[in-house]
């Protein structure tokens, strides 16, 4: 079982920045892509970045120079950094992570319980 745990979210003004962490627990697993996703309130879950076990990243287009994905496989963590916040970019974060469980022999998708980022005009 794989758990995911965010953290970083919080109360910005805009203009500022915050950095976002996801830490990925458990045993018996492997971790391979992971990647951020956004809801804001009464619209749908969108993503925001994936970077893969390798490091490979991927934004969406509306999500590209301003926010940067990177990782720690060490830690089996992932963070995003938000810079130039705006109050559009208000949101809970969701953390996602493809984890490979060794003794089923499959890949699952997990997802942490989000963090909320609220940027104030």
């Amino acid at each position: 079982q794989v758990q995911l745990v965010e953290s970083g979210g919080g109360l910005v003004q805009a203009g500022g920045s915050l950095r976002l962490s996801c830490a990925a627990s458990g045993s018996g697993f492997t971790i391979n892509g992971m990647a951020w996703y956004r809801q804001a309130s009464g619209k749908q879950r969108e993503l925001v970045a994936h970077i893969t076990s390798g490091g490979s990243t991927n934004y969406a287009d509306s999500m590209k120079g301003r926010f940067t994905i990177s990782r720690d496989n060490a830690k089996n963590t992932v963070y995003l950094q938000i810079n130039s916040l705006k109050p559009e970019d208000t949101a809970v974060y969701y953390c996602n992570a493809e984890a490979y469980i060794i003794l089923r022999g499959y890949n699952y998708s997990y997802w942490g319980q989000g963090t909320q980022v609220t940027v104030s005009s």
